[in-house]
């Protein structure tokens, strides 16, 4: 059963949050303001002052609220998710997928241009039909029972779009997390999911590196690792601990969070702000509040680890589905070579973007608009093609 959903918090809630955040000791925190150290002190002070003073969680509740939002279970789970459906009759479907520390707000500026592209100065034939979940775990969808990896969450979401939503067929695209359940989709559920479009990769050839130039690059992530594996080996390892520490203090979460924002984005003169303004930061923060998940949300690197962690399985056959790749030069590590992604996908589109990071959606949302229409086009043997039938237009 697919239940109508409406997001809305008492003042209550959201009154409370604010007192901790007003009532936070910062005399206790040492001055390290390099961000170097961690998140800046002078920077996450100035945002707290910001989120007591003039921030309104209802502005954004309202912008999640004009959508059409659901809530429906799938293997025990209750899933929250967008679904807006697109200007043509042939709309594809599509998959939209966060990650951590992300929610369904880094796609609300985007839904639009792709279910209805001619507001925009294009053509409603290139349309979608856009579904964007909220994952287990994180935000508006229930907390599991335990840990789940992104290869569950592959075989969740196949069945939210395949038996609740009821398409035949679809397409998927995310970045981090979001672009891992995408690969566990075509890996696993390529029957379904036609086509997937990353802007980052996280999965691992099991027979790794061939090439020089492979080594080469293999050598410069596991560097460039060393100083970014903390958050990511905490929460592989011994996520509940951490949880006791964060669930009670929203301006730890907000560190926690604005700290990857400010490290994965192409900031100009280090400037956050010069990307995301306070409101994007905060209300993306607020979801993690308001629904207490982050101690959830983190579960799902402990969930991979139990999987197996990010090397596909030693018995790997290529993913076949199209696969298009947006690679932009800000991503949180240094995509491999070419030839590395080629052994694991059908690459059908390699993009070099100008400028972005690693939250692609919320940084430059035109690019990756267009980058995934230009995508569909490419699938299609006439983009305009209007014969009916789901996907009978499409080259699967």
């Amino acid at each position: 059963m697919i239940k109508e959903f409406n997001i809305n918090f008492t003042e209550k809630e959201i009154s409370l949050i604010y007192q901790k955040v007003k009532d936070y000791p910062w005399d206790s925190i040492a001055e390290l303001e390099a961000w170097s150290h961690g998140t800046n002190k002078g920077y996450l002070k100035e945002l707290c002052n910001y989120w007591i003073k003039d921030f309104d969680w209802g502005n954004h509740e309202q912008e999640l609220n004009k959508f059409s939002n659901f809530t429906t279970s799938v293997d025990g789970e209750e899933i929250h998710f967008i679904r807006e459906k697109g200007s043509s009759p042939n709309s594809v479907p599509l998959l939209l997928m966060h990650g951590w520390p992300g929610s369904v707000v880094e796609f609300l500026d985007i839904i639009e241009k792709l279910t209805h592209p001619e507001k925009y100065g294009g053509n409603k034939k290139d349309s979608f039909d856009v579904i964007v979940p909220s994952l287990p775990g994180f935000g508006f969808s229930s907390k599991p029972s335990k840990p789940l990896g992104p290869r569950k969450m592959a075989e969740i979401f196949n069945k939210l779009m395949t038996k609740n939503l009821e398409y035949n067929n679809y397409i998927a695209q995310g970045g981090d997390w979001g672009a891992t359940i995408a690969n566990w989709l075509g890996y696993d559920h390529s029957k379904f999911c036609k086509a997937i479009h990353i802007n980052c990769l996280t999965m691992r050839h099991p027979d790794g590196p061939q090439s020089d130039e492979e080594k080469k690059w293999q050598i410069r992530f596991d560097k460039d690792q060393i100083i970014q594996d903390g958050y990511r080996t905490q929460q592989a390892t011994k996520p509940q601990t951490l949880s006791y520490g964060m669930m009670d203090s929203p301006v730890g979460i907000a560190a926690w969070i604005i700290e990857k924002m400010h490290a994965w984005s192409d900031l100009k003169d280090n400037n956050i702000e010069s990307v995301y303004s306070k409101d994007k930061l905060l209300a993306n923060i607020m979801i993690y509040v308001l629904t207490k998940t982050f101690d959830t949300a983190t579960w799902i690197y402990y969930g991979r680890r139990e999987e197996g962690g990010r090397f596909f399985p030693s018995n790997f056959k290529k993913v076949e589905i199209p696969t298009a790749a947006a690679i932009f030069p800000a991503e949180m590590s240094e995509w491999p070579p070419r030839s590395y992604v080629e052994r694991i996908f059908n690459i059908k589109q390699w993009t070099e973007m100008p400028a972005g990071g690693h939250f692609a959606a919320l940084e430059k949302p035109d690019l990756l608009v267009n980058d995934i229409k230009k995508f569909l086009r490419s699938l299609r043997y006439d983009p305009y093609d209007e014969r009916g039938g789901q996907f009978s237009h499409l080259k699967f």
